[in-house]
């Protein structure tokens, strides 16, 4: 049926709450969802500095939720409304409440929420002291269900030198980028800017945003006396973080940009440190 309105304008006199709820519908095939939602929803997000400032950013939001067998779809609009009803502005202290409300208004057994972003932490040259931007990768991962969870990622780009090279050369020794990533369980709230501590002392030396030629010495020297296998940086990592009491679990890794071949070193390790 079609009325019209004070202005002659035809409308339906089906009103929104009476449109059919297709999501809802049941479906025949019997097969769950592990995860289904949205996916790239750009969004601000502001974050403490372990100095005592604030720092925005722009960060990449993925929401999902588990489907049962016998519901047809969820209900994508649901996710950017829990979103939005918590952003003012969204904060990292927010992202398990949001995730336990998508579970809720989604009527899900599990949700989990990814969130990632650019970190920048002003870093100082070794001899100079020339002030630099550095810039890391960082993701924050939240499951809400009968049992919650929050993983914290970081990467951080590094310096390493092959310990094989330095012995065999006459001169010199091939060295590489890598990026080391940390993902980590803690008892409590951690600055991005330790985790990145962890990640540098791994490597054969940091790299800097800003180097002027006494730094670039010292850098290169730095390396040299410091020579590091894929290996070795992981396993450096890994005792550090065993030695830091507040992560109880951690998945580690590094991939190592080699400079002479045309491939990557990489290596892994995983531990639970509430299993020791």
């Amino acid at each position: 049926m079609i009325q019209t309105t004070s202005n002659g304008t035809r409308m339906s006199d089906q009103s929104p709450h009476k449109m059919p709820d297709i999501q809802a519908t049941r479906d025949e095939r019997q097969v769950a969802i592990d995860k289904v939602g949205v996916k790239g929803v750009t969004y601000p997000l502001t974050l403490k500095t372990a100095d005592g400032g604030e720092q925005p950013t722009v960060a990449t939001l993925n929401m999902y939720v588990s489907l049962p067998h016998h519901q047809k779809g969820t209900h994508m609009s649901r996710f950017l409304e829990v979103l939005n009803e918590n952003a003012h502005p969204l904060t990292p202290e927010m992202f398990t409440t949001i995730a336990h409300q998508i579970r809720e208004k989604l009527d899900a057994d599990h949700a989990h929420l990814e969130v990632e972003f650019t970190y920048f932490i002003e870093k100082r040259a070794p001899v100079t002291g020339s002030k630099g931007l550095m810039d890391y990768k960082v993701k924050f991962m939240v499951s809400a269900n009968a049992v919650e969870d929050f993983v914290m990622s970081v990467t951080a780009p590094a310096t390493s030198l092959c310990p094989c090279s330095k012995e065999i050369s006459r001169y010199g020794a091939h060295n590489q980028r890598c990026e080391i990533e940390a993902s980590v369980r803690v008892q409590s709230p951690m600055w991005i800017e330790d985790l990145v501590k962890h990640l540098e002392s791994a490597a054969s030396t940091e790299v800097f945003a800003v180097l002027k030629r006494p730094d670039e010495k010292y850098v290169t020297e730095a390396a040299y006396d410091n020579p590091k296998f894929v290996e070795d940086i992981v396993r450096d990592l890994a005792m550090g973080l065993d030695e830091d009491d507040n992560i109880v679990w951690y998945r580690i890794n590094s991939e190592n940009y080699e400079s002479i071949h045309n491939h990557n070193a990489y290596a892994q390790i995983t531990r639970d440190k509430r299993e020791s």
